[in-house]
C-alpha cells in the first residue's frame, strides 16, 4: 500500500517508529521512498507510481500524495521545476490555509511546523485520496492508511465496535469514522488544523449546485470540450481504460479515442452466470470505437483467489464484493504491459445517473398530494382488514409507507440492519456498546449539508460521500494499484464537476429519465444500445457460486464460524442467514454473508 505518514511529537526522529508505521501500512522498509526528519517530527512516504513526495525545509516539513494541479502560476512552476511537496512547503508559507483552494486534482498533504507546534491537513475535494490523523495530549499523527496511524503512540489499535455496526451497515467504514478508536479519517474538501493546542476541522470546499442555463447548446458544446480536456490532461503513455459497456466507461473510451484519433487498449469482465453478464455491452462500444479490447470471464475459483489479496490491500475491513472483477480487470490490463487506467467512475453522482433519483421522486411526489386525499382516502385504504396485505392494496400500503420516512433514511429502509429486530442479530453486549442511531445522524448531515434544498441535488451530494469516496473510489483505487496499475477519474476533474454541478436539476433527471442532459449531449457518441440500456452495475455472483463450487462455499462456512467466536453476531443469525443464502435466496443473502466474511478474513489478515 503506498502514501504518506508522520507524526508531530514529543516521540522525536525516530527512524525505528518511522519503519514501523511503514509496516502497519504494508510498507517493507526498503520501499521507504524518502524519509526525512527534524526534531519533534517525522514524515514519511512510499510510492510505486511517483505520487508520494516529502520535502523538509526551514523547520517545515511537507508531506504530499497524489497528482494535484497548482492554479498559482508560482506554485505550478515549482512543482514542475522541484517536486510538489515543495510546492505545497511553499505555498503554506504564501497562503497558509487558503492553499488547498489553489490546488485541484487528487491530493493528501500534511504540513508540520514543529517549532511553532502546529500542523495543516488537507485532502481534495472528491475524496480520490485519503488522509487519516489522531491527537493524543501533545501528539498528531497523521498518514493515508488507517494501519500506519494506529500503529503511533499517539493513537493505538484498539477496534471501536460502533465501526464494526458502520461497517455492516455500510459494507465500509465512512469517514470521519475508521476501524480504530482516535483514528479519524478527512472527508472530502475537509482540512484539520492544530493550531495553539486546539484541534479544528472545517470545509474549505463545498459543492455549488447554483443553477446556470445558457440553453442546451452552449451547455453541450461546453461539456464536450471539458470531456475533451479532461481526457487529454489526464492521458499518458501506457494508459488503457476500464470497460464495462456502461454509459461511463464507454463514454470515456469513446472520448480518448477521438482525443488520440487512435483504437484505445479496453480491459473488460465478464461473468458465466445468468443476470451478472453484460459482455455484449462492453463489446458493442468496442466495436464502435474500434479498441484493442481484451477480454476476461471470472470464475468462481478467481474469488478465493481474490479474497485473500482483499483482505491484506485495504487498511480497513471493505465490503463491495466488485473489488473482485475490479482486481482482476486490472490485474489483466497489468499483465498486458499497461500502467494506468481510466475508469468512468463519478459520473453517476454528478449528472444524474442513479435509479434511485427517479424512485424517490415517486415517493416524494406523495407529500405533495392534498392532505385531505392522503388522510382521508389513500391512507384509510392501506388498513382495511382482511385486504390492505393483498394485492394490489399490499403494494399501495408498502408505498405509502416508505413515502412517509423522510429522505435521506428512506434510502435505507431495506437496509439488513433494518429488515430484523437487531436484537436477534447482535449480542447484547454488543448493542451497549454501540449507537445504532449515528448511522441516521450521518446520513441527514450530509443530505443537509447539500448546498441546494432540491431532493435531487442533495441524493447526489450524498452519494458523493457515501458512495463515491468512502466506496467506489476506495474499490478501484485499492484493488488497481494491488495490480500494479493507477486509476484515473476523468469525470472527477474538478473542472467538470463544477460544471455539472450548476446544471439545472432537470438537466440532471427528467422525469423518469437519468441522466437527460448527458445522453442527449453524447448522442453522437455513443452507441443507441448503450444510451438506452438500464443500469446494471459491476456486480458478482458471489451467492449463487458459493452453492456451486465447493472451495468457495467451505471458504464461506469457516470464515462464519470463526466469526461466531467475536462474539458480535448471534450465532444463530449467522446460521439463518447462511440456510437462506444456500437456500432460494443465494444473491439477497449472499450480499450480507459476503460483508461478514470479509470483515473475518480482514481482521485475520490484519491479526485482530
Amino acid at each position: 500500500m503506498d502514501g504518506i505518514f508522520g507524526w508531530l511529537g514529543d516521540n522525536g526522529a525516530h527512524q525505528d517508529l518511522i519503519k514501523h508505521m511503514g509496516r502497519a501500512a504494508g510498507l517493507p522498509p526498503q520501499s521507504l521512498l524518502d524519509e526525512q526528519s527534524s526534531q519533534m517530527l517525522g514524515v514519511a512516504g512510499c510510492s510505486r507510481f511517483g505520487k508520494a513526495w516529502i520535502h523538509v525545509e526551514s523547520g517545515l516539513a511537507a508531506a504530499l500524495y497524489g497528482r494535484p494541479r497548482f492554479l498559482d502560476e508560482g506554485l505550478a512552476f515549482i512543482a514542475r521545476d522541484q517536486s510538489p511537496a515543495v510546492a505545497v512547503a511553499h505555498g503554506w508559507v504564501r497562503f497558509g490555509e487558503k492553499l488547498p483552494t489553489l490546488m485541484q486534482g487528487n491530493f493528501a498533504f500534511a504540513v508540520i511546523e514543529p517549532l511553532k507546534k502546529q500542523a495543516f491537513l488537507a485532502i481534495d475535494r472528491v475524496g480520490a485520496e485519503r488522509l487519516c490523523y489522531a491527537r493524543h495530549g501533545n501528539q498528531l499523527a497523521f498518514g493515508t492508511s488507517a494501519q500506519s496511524v494506529a500503529a503511533h503512540p499517539a493513537a493505538g489499535r484498539m477496534i471501536d465496535p460502533q465501526a464494526i455496526y458502520d461497517y455492516l451497515y455500510f459494507h465500509t467504514i465512512p469517514a470521519p469514522r475508521t476501524l480504530y478508536q482516535g483514528v479519524h479519517k478527512l472527508l472530502p474538501g475537509q482540512a484539520v488544523t492544530l493550531k495553539n493546542g486546539q484541534i479544528s476541522t472545517g470545509f474549505y470546499w463545498q459543492a455549488d449546485y447554483t443553477p446556470i442555463d445558457p440553453g442546451f447548446a452552449p451547455q453541450r458544446d461546453n461539456f464536450r470540450k471539458l470531456l475533451d480536456q479532461a481526457v487529454r490532461d489526464a492521458d499518458a503513455p501506457g494508459t488503457a481504460a476500464f470497460l464495462s459497456g456502461g454509459t461511463d466507461s464507454s463514454t470515456i473510451v469513446g472520448a480518448l479515442t477521438a482525443a488520440r484519433g487512435t483504437p484505445v487498449d479496453t480491459f473488460s469482465i465478464g461473468f458465466d452466470a445468468d443476470g451478472f453478464d453484460e459482455m455484449d455491452y462492453a463489446r458493442c462500444a468496442a466495436e464502435r470505437y474500434g479498441c484493442h479490447s481484451h477480454e476476461y470471464y471470472l470464475k468462481p475459483a478467481d474469488i478465493v483467489t481474490a479474497i485473500p489479496v482483499i483482505a491484506h490491500e485495504y487498511d480497513e475491513p471493505f465490503g463491495n464484493a466488485s473489488a473482485v472483477p475490479a482486481y482482476f480487470c486490472a490485474k489483466l490490463a497489468r499483465e498486458a504491459g499497461f500502467q494506468n487506467m481510466f475508469a468512468g467512475d463519478g459520473g453517476d453522482e454528478i449528472f444524474g445517473g442513479n435509479a434511485r433519483y427517479a424512485k424517490q421522486g415517486l415517493f416524494e411526489a406523495y407529500a405533495h398530494l392534498p392532505a385531505v386525499l392522503r388522510r382521508g382516502v389513500v391512507e384509510p385504504l392501506t388498513h382495511l382488514p382482511g385486504l390492505s396485505e393483498r394485492f394490489p392494496l399490499s403494494k399501495l400500503k408498502s408505498y405509502v409507507t416508505q413515502a412517509k420516512i423522510g429522505l435521506p433514511l428512506r434510502l435505507e429502509s431495506y437496509n439488513f440492519l433494518h429488515r430484523t429486530p437487531l436484537e436477534q442479530i447482535f449480542a447484547a453486549d454488543f448493542i451497549r456498546a454501540v449507537d445504532p442511531s449515528t448511522t441516521d445522524a450521518a446520513l441527514t448531515e450530509v443530505y443537509e449539508r447539500t448546498s441546494s434544498d432540491h431532493y435531487i441535488n442533495r441524493l447526489m451530494h450524498l452519494d458523493l460521500k457515501f458512495t463515491l469516496a468512502d466506496n467506489d473510489l476506495r474499490k478501484v483505487g485499492t484493488m488497481t494499484e494491488a495490480a500494479g496499475i493507477d486509476a484515473h477519474y476523468p469525470l472527477l476533474d474538478d473542472r467538470m464537476m463544477a460544471f455539472a454541478h450548476h446544471l439545472p436539476v432537470d438537466y440532471k433527471v427528467r422525469g423518469q429519465k437519468l441522466r437527460w442532459f448527458f445522453k442527449e449531449a453524447l448522442a453522437d457518441l455513443l452507441p443507441e444500445k448503450i444510451i438506452n440500456k438500464s443500469k446494471h452495475g459491476f456486480g458478482l455472483p458471489f451467492g449463487v457460486w458459493s452453492n456451486q463450487y465447493t472451495p468457495l462455499g467451505d471458504l464461506v462456512g469457516d470464515s462464519l464460524s470463526d466469526f461466531k467466536q467475536r462474539g458480535w453476531i448471534q450465532p444463530a443469525y449467522l446460521d439463518y442467514m447462511l440456510a437462506m443464502q444456500r437456500g432460494q435466496h443465494a444473491s439477497y443473502y449472499g450480499v450480507m454473508i459476503w460483508v461478514v466474511m470479509m470483515l473475518e478474513q480482514w481482521l485475520k489478515a490484519n491479526e485482530h
